[in-house]
């Protein structure tokens, strides 16, 4: 009896070991799954992209094309992701060539069940492909909507010099453009162009695509990722 007290503890605790180190490998398992299924999308998207820009855009012969804002992304927010963007970058081709062309930015709007148990539906992805004039012209546009500020010459330059942020628009650490204070119901909309209307809600570009009547939201680490992107001065 006394050996049997004694080794059956120890016999207990070794099963709960081995319950707890499966459920830690399960665990790490399922998280290895998501990172590789978030990156198979990407690369799947990333694809799509590509394929999209060939078919559509012959002018664009030598280019580079890079996802912006998959990092980071966890597999159950994917499905809340509404606006996927790519950087696009011209270059001449030639032996370790250095992307020093014209800019543009990809973005891929999403429409809801986008993503599904058999992966990503792209029959429900838009896409609209913008240049950095086309940009600030988004952004004139959205500023001018979001704040008392309507003259277009003084928010072109104060948006050449600073960038978006929650409050407004920030020039280094000044906020020169504040934006009104909003409640989270409220919004405040112009009609941009036959394609879209843009949508001023506090903390988020709203963007609603006339065609298939989807509003999709752009948050400001967005907005400022693209940005510098298309207006970073070159070294």
């Amino acid at each position: 009896m006394i050996i049997c007290l004694m080794i059956l503890p120890t016999h207990v605790k070794a099963q709960n070991d081995g319950a707890i180190a499966g459920a830690v490998a399960g665990g790490l398992l399922a998280i290895g799954a998501g990172i590789a299924a978030v990156k198979q999308m990407e690369e799947q998207a990333e694809l799509k992209a590509t394929q999209y820009i060939l078919a559509n855009h012959p002018e664009l012969s030598s280019f580079s094309l890079k996802t912006l804002d998959f990092d980071g992304k966890k597999l159950k927010d994917m499905s809340a992701v509404s606006v996927i963007s790519y950087k696009i970058q011209e270059f001449t081709p030639e032996d370790k060539p250095e992307l020093n062309g014209k800019k543009q930015v990809l973005f891929a709007f999403t429409s809801q069940g986008w993503i599904s148990e058999s992966g990503i539906n792209f029959n429900k992805i838009t896409w609209y492909l913008i240049d950095d004039v086309e940009w600030m012209n988004m952004m004139v546009a959205y500023v001018k909507v979001s704040s008392s500020e309507k003259d277009e010459s003084t928010l072109e330059s104060t948006l050449k010099e600073g960038r978006v942020v929650n409050k407004g628009v920030k020039v280094k650490s000044k906020l020169i453009i504040p934006f009104f204070k909003l409640e989270g119901d409220m919004y405040v909309v112009t009609d941009y162009s036959e394609d879209m209307k843009l949508v001023y809600n506090e903390r988020s570009l709203g963007i609603f695509l006339k065609a298939s009547k989807d509003l999709v939201q752009m948050g400001r680490g967005d907005l400022i990722k693209i940005h510098e992107f298309l207006f970073a001065e070159e070294d």
